[in-house]
């Protein structure tokens, strides 16, 4: 399987996924004003549906959208560091667009940088708590002979981690970033980036060594079609 399939594969998954977090955020707003609280789950049944969605379709080429992910399977020898690198920019170049997308579907400026200022030990401690778990249902997940273990496991438990999480669970570097580009319900301030990102590897790193002590025999490649 060429890296261009993958890298397209990654693209295409990660945007429609941002779109659909975005998307469902602005629709939120806009349907259920003045009500946080049913806006956040409206957000968070169509994030985990997508994600279901997404993940079928695009296994068989390539299903990660996220850089976290990408680089447990690199941690893990299931990738190459040069693909690794390529489906991380990938990744992160669909989240941008997905953003940008999103914006333009309802009639936003395509480009509105986020004033959503999360901060606090919490949310922090939130992101490494939603990335851990992430990584390790990912992992735990692939050892399934069942290919839509995976999905129905990941879209699961994003639904859920929106609420038992502080952060609402970003744990993707990738959408992270296309968030900043959203000034919306979705949205998060550039200068809550970094640190969030910080709490994302962390909780990847935690996760790949729970994978390693959970299933230390071999992790063999994805069969490719």
């Amino acid at each position: 399987m060429t890296l261009v399939r993958r890298a397209t594969a990654e693209l295409l998954g990660t945007a429609f996924l941002v779109a659909a977090v975005v998307g469902s955020g602005i629709a939120a707003q806009r349907l259920s004003p003045g009500d946080t609280g049913l806006q956040l789950l409206e957000n968070s049944i169509a994030t985990g549906a997508v994600l279901v969605a997404l993940i079928l379709a695009l296994q068989p080429v390539s299903a990660s959208f996220n850089p976290v992910v990408t680089l447990v399977e690199l941690a893990l020898k299931r990738v190459t560091t040069t693909d690794a690198l390529v489906l991380v920019a990938a990744q992160v170049a669909g989240g941008a667009l997905g953003s940008v997308v999103a914006n333009l579907m309802f009639d936003l400026d395509a480009v509105g940088i986020s004033t959503h200022h999360r901060r606090g030990e919490g949310p922090l401690i939130g992101e490494v708590v939603a990335t851990v778990g992430l990584v390790v249902v990912v992992f735990g997940s692939l050892r399934s002979a069942r290919i839509e273990t995976v999905a129905i496991a990941v879209g699961g438990y994003i639904a859920a981690a929106y609420w038992f999480t502080s952060s609402t669970s970003f744990a993707n570097p990738a959408v992270t970033l296309a968030r900043t580009l959203t000034d919306t319900f979705a949205g998060i301030a550039p200068s809550s980036v970094p640190v969030f990102v910080l709490m994302q590897l962390i909780g990847g790193a935690l996760g790949a060594g729970l994978v390693l002590l959970l299933h230390p025999e071999s992790h063999p490649e994805i069969q490719e079609a």
